[in-house]
């Protein structure tokens, strides 16, 4: 049997929610089987929402050996180095050159997945400079480094935020509609800008050797992923969301009050055009959005056989299951998964919200290869098991 084809991926923001679970996909053993690649994780995160007790459940169930981390969680990795840890806010440059100077004489890193950002659509409009000079700083830190160090393969965690308020609400959103114009946040607006310069810069390494016959500038592969409403954990109740505080989204919410953290559901707006009145959005379990992950990761490396090859190329990509859930439907799913009834009370509309917001997923899968397939029920059950499991998250209070 030929070896598997060893590759070292840089996980930005790898601590929090969609990171870490995109950890358990690049780790899965059927990486190997399928496409005889191991892939090695080298995360970086700084903390700022997320936990690094992430990382040891993440070690625990891809049953990786004797990981460790620092007393002060400034590093950690196994023994195998499989998966290793530094504690680095990507806007700091110097911080973040550290690790690829580090690893660039052991083989460097085959792509990047770039999660690291801030990510409350609420609090965006209270602290804008905030998002700005995060969520775009430590992009331009990383693409800058990235070019220094010949990495040029990146996987992008954007947003269906970036479409903004639909035309036609009851339309699937499609990769060709427009974006940018209607955002209704400062969040989307940077994952809007992100996207662009991403395309800028791609486009700018053809333009360099136009100009330039000797020039060396080489193509980059980037896919963007706009992903809608993801939910659920992983099926072993040992890892999940962990928002800090009181939730931004949904089912988080909605479980804190199935385990009585909190009293009951707000339900905001039960006047709108929809079987129950209340909003319709893509829901999509967290396993599924990870696999995504690796799928883009598969589709832009030469090494992998995929139905189309998105090395060199700008790719964008919506994931989600293209069916809609309404408010009181996945209350009433959690409700089926817990055993209970789960409270709530009816409430005004938020502004911005709209009435339904779906993905159209083809794209994913003709090209990519990509489609969701766990269902409403797994992603309650799996969410339930979390909650049950970890009340507090990974240890964290109010």
């Amino acid at each position: 049997m030929t070896p598997p084809i060893q590759k070292r991926i840089l996980v930005t923001g790898g601590c929090g929610y969609i990171g870490s679970h995109t950890l358990l996909s690049l780790l899965d053993p059927c990486n190997t089987s399928i496409h005889n690649i191991e892939y090695s994780v080298v995360v970086v995160d700084n903390l700022a929402n997320s936990s690094a007790e992430s990382l040891r459940r993440v070690a625990d169930i891809s049953s990786l050996k004797n990981f460790t981390l620092a007393e002060d969680a400034s590093g950690g990795q196994d023994e195998d180095g499989r998966l290793i840890f530094r504690k680095v806010n990507c806007c700091d440059k110097d911080a973040l050159r550290a690790v690829f100077t580090e690893f660039s004489d052991k083989g460097g890193f085959a792509a990047a997945v770039h999660f690291a950002g801030l990510k409350a659509v609420g609090e965006s409009k209270l602290l804008p400079l905030s998002y700005y000079s995060e969520n775009i700083g430590s992009t331009l830190t990383l693409l800058s480094l990235m070019e220094e160090f010949g990495v040029r393969s990146i996987v992008f965690s954007s947003s269906a935020t970036v479409y903004g308020v639909a035309k036609d609400e009851s339309a699937k959103l499609k990769e060709v509609d427009e974006v940018g114009v209607t955002i209704t946040n400062c969040y989307g607006r940077t994952k809007y800008m992100i996207e662009q310069i991403l395309g800028d810069f791609h486009a700018s390494h053809k333009y360099l050797r136009d100009a330039d016959a000797s020039s060396d500038a080489k193509d980059w592969s980037v896919t963007i992923l706009r992903y809608f409403n993801p939910v659920g954990a992983h099926p072993s109740g040992k890892m999940g969301e962990d928002p800090h505080g009181v939730p931004n989204n949904l089912m988080p919410f909605v479980a804190q009050v199935a385990v009585g953290r909190r009293p009951h559901v707000s339900v905001f707006g039960n006047d709108y055009n929809t079987p129950d009145g209340t909003g319709v959005r893509d829901y999509l379990h967290v396993m599924d959005l990870a696999d995504g992950h690796v799928a883009a990761l598969n589709y832009m490396d030469e090494d992998v056989a995929t139905a189309k090859n998105g090395s060199g190329q700008l790719s964008i990509f919506n994931l989600g299951t293209g069916t809609g859930y309404s408010v009181l439907d996945m209350v009433r799913a959690m409700s089926k998964a817990c055993g209970k009834e789960i409270p709530y009370v009816l409430a005004p509309r938020r502004p911005g919200d709209v009435t339904i917001y779906m993905a159209d997923p083809t794209k994913a899968k003709e090209d990519m290869g990509w489609e969701a397939k766990r269902n409403l029920d797994d992603m309650c059950n799996d969410l339930w098991n979390w909650q049950t499991n970890n009340p507090n998250g990974y240890g964290s209070g109010e």
